[in-house]
């Protein structure tokens, strides 16, 4: 029953989320701030992860092809389909989820429990408006994370491919290019906008709602990574089956 009520609680956030709007000179200030603190400061652990995960996929790719019989383009064919379709939007989406959620979470729940929000809320603020309408907008730039992940993962597999000695610049060139279905592109962009959405929602939820002093903010942190991760994964079966079957 809990988890029913956390639901309808849920919903009835989104609604308030967008009722009565905070001024737009307001705004605007937290969009760009939260832009710096989401997206911005993300793009280092991205880039990082995304960039020598390519190349492990790369080497294992290469490793598990003895048989003589099977193309070496394989190797490329292989990276670029586990990087576009899976590790980009959905794996880094649950980093995210730690890193961004957690942030999200503990900087929301930590005004709750310093009753700043009351404070905002006796002076007429929309706090579901305030607080978390600028982390939706700020997310929405976070295809443009995903997108240079995709093209930091397929790098990092071709340097480790090509400068290992497992095929040739030519060979794994042609095997990103094989058999390449643009929509699988458009799949990805489309679960990543309402992952993003997931990313800037649960975690306010749990933060805005959490109860107990300073010593339960992390508590209420590691509860919104869990959900978070849990939805990521469920939504992203749900959309893997109605878009791609």
């Amino acid at each position: 029953m809990r988890v029913i009520s956390n639901i309808g609680k849920y919903f009835l956030m989104l609604q308030n989320v967008f009722g009565k709007f905070t001024k737009w000179k307001v705004l605007r200030q937290l969009i760009f701030k939260d832009i710096e603190s989401l997206i911005i400061g993300s793009l280092g652990i991205v880039s990082f992860i995304s960039f020598f995960v390519g190349g492990v996929v790369s080497i294992q790719t290469a490793l598990n092809l003895e048989n003589p019989f099977l193309p070496k383009n394989l190797i490329g064919f292989a990276t670029r389909q586990s990087i576009i379709l899976e590790f980009a939007p959905t794996f880094i989406s649950i980093i995210m989820a730690g890193k961004v959620g957690s942030y999200i979470t503990s900087s929301i729940g930590t005004m709750k429990v310093t009753e700043q929000i009351d404070a905002l809320e006796v002076m007429g603020i929309n706090t579901y408006n305030y607080l978390i309408f600028p982390k939706i907008v700020a997310l929405l730039l976070y295809p443009l994370v995903i997108c240079i992940s995709m093209f930091l993962g397929i790098l990092g597999g071709y340097i480790a491919c090509v400068y290992g000695g497992f095929s040739t610049s030519g060979e794994f060139i042609e095997g990103i290019q094989l058999d390449f279905i643009p929509f699988h592109i458009t799949y990805a962009f489309i679960k990543t906008s309402f992952f993003a959405f997931i990313l800037a929602t649960i975690p306010s939820f749990h933060g805005y709602f959490m109860t107990g002093g300073a010593l339960d903010v992390g508590k209420a942190s590691t509860v919104s990574f869990v959900w978070t991760s849990v939805v990521i994964i469920l939504l992203n079966y749900f959309i893997t089956q109605l878009l791609l079957t």
